[in-house]
């Protein structure tokens, strides 16, 4: 049997600063994120919930981390297959329906890389590399909505 990865982290509640949660309306959504030897992270919920706009919101957190997961997968099939990305990055979506049961869901995501490889790669095994990262990607395989990927593939 594999070994379990386990994961820890701190949340803490900096609003409370502003003031108790009177009303829905009076208290401030700020939190910071804590790792132990990382930055930490500052955080609110999105403007529609009352939060701060310069903060990251959970919303943007999940995206990051599906975007985040599958290119870590995609570099590793690529280093493995001999495929030379020399650049990647990826402007990933996602729609959240505020009023679905249970008070919200995400409905879907798509992420859309665009990795540049190495002058003379083999740009449809570069492509063709996306689906088993999707399909290994941690995230993407622990959420209960739908993941697509339109990945684009540039030689430099």
């Amino acid at each position: 049997m594999a070994k379990l990865h386990s994961y820890c982290l701190a949340l803490r509640w900096t609003g409370a600063d502003q003031g108790p949660t009177t009303s829905y309306g009076a208290y401030s959504r700020d939190y910071v994120i804590e790792a132990p030897g990382k930055p930490e992270i500052k955080g609110s919920s999105e403007p529609a919930f009352r939060g701060d706009a310069a903060r990251a919101n959970p919303e943007e957190m999940l995206l990051a981390a599906l975007s985040a997961c599958h290119m870590l997968w995609y570099l590793h099939l690529c280093a493995e297959a001999g495929v030379h990305v020399t650049a990647y990055e990826d402007a990933p979506t996602g729609e959240m329906d505020p009023s679905a049961p249970g008070g919200g869901r995400f409905t879907n995501a798509v992420l859309r890389p665009k990795a540049v490889i190495s002058p003379g790669g083999d740009e449809a095994e570069a492509l063709s590399l996306h689906e088993p990262a999707h399909a290994k990607c941690f995230i993407a395989n622990s959420v209960n909505f739908p993941v697509r990927c339109a990945p684009t593939i540039v030689v430099a």
